[in-house]
């Protein structure tokens, strides 16, 4: 099973230190060890947003302050591979086909951003279109995609699945300017209706969400149910608990 996990740096990362870093490595590991063949994407999470917050302050512009977020990504990213084993790379993948030949080699390949105006999130479904993934999992700080933001709007409707055209819809209004935060971006949203990938939108604070995930396809956060796929996946890592 192929499988790619973007990781939002405000989950990976909410504070500059060790232990969660850890946490998330060790469940990629333990997919691996499982058999699994993962690609990770790390977002850069609250230390991007507030440096592009004080480099707008400061007149850059907007290419200026997505390139500034990919540094940040990358430095999130090398923290993750610091803590993952010797099957992983050594330096976060430039662009998808560094990433593919590393799956390809066996390899956990890491990723941040790659281009201004392309956020991590449409990273992790460009990888996961590019690698013909079983399945693509954003682990989120929010328990998967509202109908506005939950940390905003008290009666904000949470689903529990949607179609990828019902994805597309749902987000398409939301603020797309560097370091904007959302679960799932709208151009992630429709590289997922292009490519027809399975995708789970969950709270991944938790990192054994994400394993649980992968291997039973048990959350409680948002499934994107591709067009013409039967109401449950067969691929799973482990259907047998």
């Amino acid at each position: 099973m192929k499988v790619v996990v973007s990781i939002g740096g405000s989950v990976l990362v909410p504070e500059p230190g060790a232990d969660r870093v850890a946490e998330h490595a060790a469940v990629v590991e333990d997919l691996v060890a499982d058999g699994c063949r993962v690609g990770a994407v790390v977002g850069g999470g609250g230390v991007a947003r507030e440096y592009i917050g004080a480099a707008r302050e400061l007149g850059a512009n907007e290419i200026e302050l997505d390139q500034l977020g990919i540094d940040v990504t990358r430095l999130n990213a090398r923290l993750l591979i610091a803590a993952l084993g010797e099957e992983s790379v050594t330096a976060p993948a430039r662009d998808y086909e560094e990433a593919g030949e590393a799956l390809r080699q066996g390899d956990v390949c890491v990723m941040g951003g790659v281009a201004p105006a392309q956020t991590t999130d449409a990273v992790g479904a460009a990888l996961a279109e590019y690698v013909d993934a079983d399945l693509l999992v954003y682990a989120t700080s929010v328990p998967g995609v509202y109908s506005a933001d939950p940390n905003e709007t008290s009666d904000a409707t949470k689903y529990d699945e949607l179609s990828a055209t019902e994805l597309v819809d749902v987000i398409a209004g939301l603020d797309m300017t560097a370091g904007a935060s959302a679960p799932v971006d709208l151009l992630a949203a429709k590289i997922i209706e292009r490519s027809g990938m399975r995708t789970i939108v969950l709270d991944g604070t938790d990192p054994d969400r994400i394993a649980q995930a992968v291997r039973y396809g048990d959350h409680d956060g948002t499934d994107v149910v591709p067009d013409g796929a039967g109401a449950e996946p067969t691929y799973w890592a482990d259907n047998e608990r």
